[in-house]
């Protein structure tokens, strides 16, 4: 910090960013092309649907189910998925997977940089693999194209990586609450997921962006909830049923994400280039859409028909296996799409099964609350999850169960497993991911409450032999002191710099010595990890305290030791336990 910066402003609720305003029009503008792009790709999935499946050129919702191709409907899948490994070999391997893992690696890896080739390749791959009947939902794919368009536009400005990561999930939030009409579960997928913080310079942008998506998406395409819904207020009873119901959903997702990654390690085993592996798997899609023709694509339809309990027993379970065995089979390939609808048809699925032995409520409630907490489990996003489920349906009722067994299910994945299906891809290229979030102590605490206040110093006028006997000889304290002039910092010298400043002049002051180098000052009312940032990115050991920018009077001095003593009350919070003894019903 320069003597020409003004004195600290006092300390808020939040750190003062005053480039919020222009990140959050930004963001505003993203979202609406997020929402543009969402729609683009939800044609691209109908144009390639109609063009594999009954060769025609249309962008009509056809399923790909009512196709007419009968066995050589296994060779559509095969034709997606070698098409896509061409373009990823030859276009950009990045629009493999399911987006939200690439996304998460751009943001903590990336420095939230993305190129235009996946903006581009990526919907259109999406489109092409879920065209021609991969089991696979809109909402990957359109998170990570959204967050391309972010940081695309977020480079052509002189941002830092952390506005660049604002605005990238900004569009890809925008993208998701375009494709589903869910702005608050977008919100809190950003939070739980995307932003690894909470702060108003990262919030306001992406909610924002989430309610332009919001606002625009009526204007192209159908408005209200994607699978409208109204279940009876559950009863006392409901609550076991929903812990039974959230453990087997946990254990599902735990089922899921393990198969996945050990499907993707046996892809990693065979003699064949990556390239060929969607075309494997598409072969896997192609059999299995075969044998259940509602397993291909979206499954949109088959997922409201879940909701309403409009299939029979036996169908669902086929369905489910079906499903689940080339989901797995075809994302652990490395092709295109996402994993929400998916999960929320083998979820729904799992709740229909569990609705005809589960007491204490309204049967539909089921496929609904396993749809939420088997999304909640694999993503352990409880909260987005439950916020997700009641914004495709508007079922009111069904908040509190939702909450409840989506609850259940992340505690299950918790506990049971280290990584999620979201973060193991991301570990296996060599990057640890820390899901949970805290205060830093060094943000909560001052430099005014760690600082050392009674200070020795050095008078500038003091020649530098004298200095160097005086202060760096046998009694040495510090490594370095604050050099004051009239009672203003000028400097901090140490014994280098005096030695060196005096070989060249022998009658050299020490404010001589300090003439030429940069003054670094903290203020009191800093937070600790701004000034650790300085010590750090300057190589200093300790920095002068001032009063103020103007004066420079000094008030103290704070040294990397002061930095661990936020340190030491974060351990009495977390570690220390302890009993509280004298309460009122123990007096005597």
């Amino acid at each position: 910090m320069s003597p020409k910066a003004n004195s600290h402003p006092p300390r808020g609720d939040f750190a003062l960013n005053t480039r919020l305003m222009r990140i959050t029009v930004m963001a505003a503008v993203i979202g609406a092309i997020s929402t543009v792009a969402a729609r683009v790709l939800l044609d691209l999935i109908r144009f390639f649907t109609n063009l594999f499946f009954f060769q025609t050129f249309s962008l009509a919702d056809r399923s790909p189910a009512t196709h007419t191709l009968g066995a050589w409907v296994i060779v559509v899948p095969v034709i997606g998925g070698l098409i896509v490994g061409l373009v990823a070999r030859y276009g950009s391997d990045k629009i493999r997977g399911h987006g939200i893992p690439e996304a998460i690696e751009a943001i903590l890896f990336g420095k939230s940089k993305m190129s235009p080739k996946v903006a581009l390749l990526k919907p259109l791959s999406s489109g092409i693999v879920i065209g021609s009947g991969g089991p696979f939902g809109a909402e990957g794919p359109i998170i990570m194209t959204g967050g391309a368009i972010g940081s695309l536009i977020a480079q052509h400005f002189h941002l830092t990586a952390a506005e660049r990561k604002a605005l990238l999930v900004a569009g890809a939030t925008a993208g998701m609450t375009a494709v589903f009409g869910t702005p608050v579960a977008a919100v809190l997928l950003a939070v739980e997921l995307l932003l690894f913080e909470l702060r108003p310079r990262s919030l306001l942008p992406v909610a924002v962006a989430c309610a332009v998506a919001g606002f625009a998406r009526p204007l192209l395409m159908d408005p209200g909830p994607l699978f409208p819904l109204q279940t009876a207020v559950p009863g006392p009873l409901a609550m076991l049923s929903c812990v039974i119901a959230g453990v087997l959903c946990g254990a599902l997702s735990a089922s899921l994400s393990l198969s996945l990654y050990k499907v993707e390690d046996w892809f990693g085993k065979l003699p064949v280039h990556w390239m060929w592996w969607p075309a494997i798997g598409g072969l896997a899609v192609g059999i299995g859409g075969w044998l259940q023709p509602r397993a291909l694509g979206v499954g949109y339809d088959v997922i409201g028909d879940l909701l309403h309990n409009h299939l029979a027993l036996g169908v669902v379970i086929a369905l489910l296996a079906v499903k689940a065995v080339i989901w797995v089979i075809s994302l652990g390939s490395g092709t295109s799409g996402g994993v929400l609808a998916p999960l929320l048809m083998m979820g729904a699925g799992l709740g229909v099964v569990l609705s005809h032995v589960l007491p204490g409520n309204d049967p539909m409630l089921w496929p609904l609350v396993c749809m939420a907490a088997t999304l909640g489990g694999v993503m352990r996003a409880p909260l987005t999850a439950t916020i997700f489920a009641f914004g495709l349906t508007h079922d009111s009722n069904a908040l509190l169960p939702l909450l409840t067994t989506s609850a259940v299910a992340y505690g299950f994945t918790v506990l049971t497993m280290r990584r999620s299906i979201l973060t193991e891809k991301i570990a296996r290229r060599g990057y640890h991911i820390y899901r949970e979030y805290g205060i830093d102590p060094l943000e909560r605490h001052s430099v005014e409450e760690v600082m050392t206040r009674e200070v020795r110093s050095i008078d500038a006028a003091m020649p530098v032999a004298q200095a160097l006997f005086d202060y760096f000889g046998e009694g040495q304290a510090h490594r370095a002191f604050p050099v004051l002039r009239n009672g203003a910092v000028i400097g901090v010298a140490d014994r280098a710099m005096l030695a060196a400043h005096g070989t060249r002049d022998p009658i050299a002051t020490v404010g001589d010595a300090c003439a030429d180098a940069p003054l670094y000052f903290a203020l009191p009312g800093e937070n600790c990890r701004a000034v650790a940032t300085r010590l750090a990115r300057h190589r200093l050991e300790r920095l002068p305290v001032v009063k103020d920018a103007q004066s420079l009077a000094l008030a103290g001095i704070v040294a990397r030791s002061d930095l661990i003593k936020p340190s030491l009350a974060h351990f009495d919070e977390e570690e220390k336990r302890e009993r509280m003894r004298g309460l009122p019903w123990q007096s005597t």
